[in-house]
């Protein structure tokens, strides 16, 4: 069962619990929007399932709560930002701004972070962009490890996601928003939180035996998407977003869930670029919304529309602007819980 709210509801009740612990109404403004937007596009393991966690590592010291977020080092197509161990979504909300503007000015822009967190769903970042016509792709450490390197049995990779937004003109943007492992671990804090059990193939002990039980998931080990190559593809995205900005990687991760007052270090990186940078963006952006609807139009066993990355995303958020974004009975319950703790007065009724 799942009760309704808009927009503007879930955002003043989100940032009104962030600005209860000390966040500021500026970055509580920006962390409840990245928040709200990841339910309404139908991302559920980073919206505001996410709430209760990232307050508590707040209360624990874990998060800096008057960060210098600044660039360290720049180039006129480039910036490296240091967030100060600042909330993830401000960082990053900050670092895909100047990635734009810089796009926009000279063509396609690389930003990176160091002394980051968590930053939500990793899709709302490119989307940034699409929405202004650039195309962008959006890299990230993930705050634990769960997964082994091909081939080992020491689980000293993440999740490590990966997100690309190609927008289509007037039609629906491409938008590719996946863990590199087959489950995320948001991902199985639903399937938890809805007493499901697992599919077979999300995770598996040390000798393979699959785990079902999302209660044991910490037993095993996240499985890669594509075996081996979606192993490669984790650790070249660890490389990119972790060790080019000197940030956290392989046995550096710090557990955000677990070591709550430790600063994560997280990484994450971000490119760019004009539509235009090949053929006029009109015709450019023409051509990607016919291949994409001739993709969607080809034939299928059932006769149903192929539905491609990101149309289930545009599909959820104009469902969800259109009657309200739905919201658990648990998860609402919890989040009252936690506001009437925090002195909250609102409440999700």
């Amino acid at each position: 069962m799942s009760s309704r709210y808009t927009v503007a509801e879930l955002e003043e009740f989100t940032s009104a619990i962030f600005r209860s612990v000390g966040v500021k109404a500026e970055h509580s403004a920006i962390v409840a929007t990245r928040l709200v937007e990841a339910d309404l596009r139908g991302r559920t393991g980073h919206g505001l399932i996410r709430v209760g966690p990232y307050v508590q590592r707040i209360e624990a010291g874990g998060v800096n709560l008057d960060p210098d977020i600044q660039i360290i080092h720049e180039t006129p197509v480039s910036a490296h930002f240091d967030g100060d161990n600042g909330m993830g979504q401000v960082v990053m909300t900050m670092a895909a701004e100047v990635a734009i503007a810089k796009a926009q000015a000279l063509g396609m822009a690389w930003v990176g972070t160091v002394h980051s967190n968590h930053a939500g769903a990793a899709g709302i970042y490119p989307a940034m962009a699409a929405k202004r016509g650039l195309i962008a792709m959006y890299f990230a450490v993930a705050n634990a490890n769960g997964m082994p390197p091909w081939g080992g049995i020491e689980p000293i990779l993440g999740t490590n996601p990966i997100s690309i937004a190609i927008p289509a003109g007037d039609g629906i943007p491409f938008q590719l928003d996946i863990a590199t492992t087959v489950a995320s671990h948001g991902t199985i804090k639903v399937v938890a939180q809805a007493g499901e059990q697992m599919p077979i193939g999300w995770v598996a002990d040390a000798d393979g035996n699959p785990i079902t039980d999302p209660a044991r998931a910490h037993e095993g080990f996240l499985l890669p998407i594509g075996g081996y190559k979606g192993a490669g593809l984790n650790i070249a995205i660890g490389l990119l977003a972790g060790a080019m900005n000197g940030a956290a990687f392989g046995r550096a991760v710090v557990d955000h869930r677990k070591h709550l007052e430790v600063p994560t270090n997280t990484g994450q990186a971000m490119l760019v670029m004009r539509s235009d940078l090949m053929m006029p963006a009109e015709e450019a952006l023409a051509s990607i919304d016919a291949h994409l609807e001739q993709l969607r139009n080809s034939r299928t066993t059932s006769g149903a529309r192929v539905r491609l990355p990101g149309d289930g995303a545009h599909a959820a958020e104009v469902e969800n602007l259109r009657i309200g974004i739905p919201l658990p009975e648990q998860l609402r319950h919890s989040l009252n819980e936690l506001a009437g703790r925090l002195g909250v007065v609102a409440q999700l009724d």
